[in-house]
C-alpha cells in the first residue's frame, strides 16, 4: 500500500518550479523591455558659467558675464505611440542676465528648436516623424542603457556632426558614482553669415560673408552606468566670426570656458537615475537571483516531501489473538 503526496509538498514544489521559471524570464525578457527611452519625458536642465558674448545693442563683445543655458525636453506621446519610437521636442536657449527671466524664449541670446527621434532600446537615431535636424551617433540627450567603458560617438548640435567621447574613469556627482567621458572640438568652420565688413576688420566692405567658427575646448559628461542618464555636463563652447579666408577670430560671439549643470540640475538627474536604476537592477539582478534561490530551496523541499510521501508503508505487526481463559 502507498501513501499519496501531501498538498503541502505539491504546493512547495509548484511554487519552486514557478520561481525557477520566473527568474530567467525577468532577467532575459522583462528587463530588456523595461529598459527603454520614455515617451512622456518632461525635463528641464540648466547650465551656468562665466564668459563672453557679443552684445548687439552695444555692438561689442562683453566679458566676464554670466551665461545661462536652459534645455527643455518634452515627449510627443501621440507621435511616439504611433511610430514606436521616442519622439522628443527640445528647446535650448542661451541667455545673459539681461534676457532672464525671458517672457519669450525667442528673446534669448541664442534659441534652438529641435525634434529628436530615437530607437527606444538602442538610443540610435530613427530618422522619422519629422526629425529635425538630421543627426547621427550613439549619444546626445542621453547614452544607451548599460553604459560601457569605451569610446562613444556623441552628437554635437553646433558642429552638426559626431565627435568621439572617450571613457575617463569614474566620478561622483552629488555622492553618486557615474562614468566620465571626455572630448573636444578643434576650431572648425561651421557656416557663413552676412555682416557689415567693419565688424570683421574690413572697413572698406559694406557687407561680407563672414565665416562662423566653432570650437569646444573641453567636454566632460558624467553618465549613470545603468540608465545612460547624463548626471553632470560641462562644456566649453566658443563661437566667433572671421573675415573670409582669415586664420584669426575677428569677433567673439560666445565664449564660456566652463558651462556646467547647476547643482539643482545635478541633484534632479541623480535622483531620477537612482530610482530608474533601482527598478532595472531589481528586474535584472535582485529579483531574479532571489527568485532563483528561493525556487531552488522550495523545489528541493517540495520534491523531498513528495518522495517521502510516496514511500511504501511499513507492514503493521500481526495482532495476537487473545487466548480465552478457562474458568473452572
Amino acid at each position: 500500500m502507498r501513501r499519496s503526496a501531501s498538498p503541502l509538498s505539491l504546493t512547495l514544489l509548484g511554487i519552486g518550479v514557478f520561481l525557477l521559471v520566473l527568474a530567467p524570464m525577468l532577467a532575459w525578457y522583462v528587463k530588456p523591455r523595461a529598459a527603454v527611452n520614455p515617451i512622456d519625458i518632461d525635463a528641464v536642465s540648466v547650465s551656468e558659467g562665466m564668459g563672453s558674448y557679443f552684445d548687439v545693442g552695444e555692438a561689442e563683445t562683453l566679458d566676464d558675464r554670466r551665461i545661462t543655458a536652459t534645455q527643455r525636453v518634452r515627449g510627443d506621446v501621440a507621435a511616439s505611440k504611433e511610430s514606436g519610437k521616442a519622439v522628443w521636442d527640445v528647446v535650448t536657449t542661451v541667455d545673459t542676465d539681461k534676457s532672464l527671466p525671458a517672457a519669450d524664449p525667442h528673446d534669448a541670446l541664442k534659441f534652438d528648436q529641435a525634434r529628436w527621434v530615437t530607437d527606444r532600446r538602442t538610443n540610435r537615431p530613427a530618422h522619422c516623424c519629422e526629425e529635425q535636424p538630421y543627426h547621427e551617433g550613439e549619444a546626445y540627450l542621453k547614452f544607451p542603457f548599460g553604459v560601457e567603458k569605451r569610446t562613444y560617438q556623441w552628437w554635437d548640435a553646433t558642429l552638426g556632426s559626431t565627435i568621439a567621447l572617450s571613457y575617463a574613469g569614474r566620478e561622483k556627482v552629488q555622492g553618486y558614482e557615474g562614468y566620465a567621458f571626455t572630448g573636444a572640438v578643434p576650431p572648425t568652420k561651421v557656416g557663413t553669415r552676412q555682416v557689415p565688413g567693419v565688424l570683421v576688420g574690413l572697413r572698406t566692405a559694406p557687407q561680407v560673408l563672414a565665416e562662423e567658427w566653432y570650437s569646444n575646448r573641453g567636454i566632460r559628461l558624467v553618465v549613470d552606468q545603468v540608465t545612460g542618464r547624463v548626471l553632470k555636463a560641462r562644456i566649453g563652447p566658443r563661437q566667433a566670426l572671421r573675415a573670409p579666408d582669415s586664420a584669426k577670430d575677428a569677433v567673439v560671439l560666445l565664449d564660456v570656458p566652463a558651462l556646467t549643470h547647476t547643482t539643482a540640475t545635478q541633484k534632479a538627474a541623480v535622483e531620477k537615475a537612482k530610482a530608474d536604476g533601482a527598478k532595472l537592477r531589481a528586474l535584472g539582478t535582485t529579483v531574479p537571483v532571489g527568485a532563483g534561490a528561493a525556487g531552488c530551496l522550495l523545489a528541493a523541499v517540495g520534491a523531498a516531501l513528495v518522495v517521502r510521501g510516496r514511500r511504501p508503508d511499513a507492514p503493521e505487526p500481526a495482532s495476537e489473538t487473545p487466548v480465552p481463559q478457562m474458568v473452572g
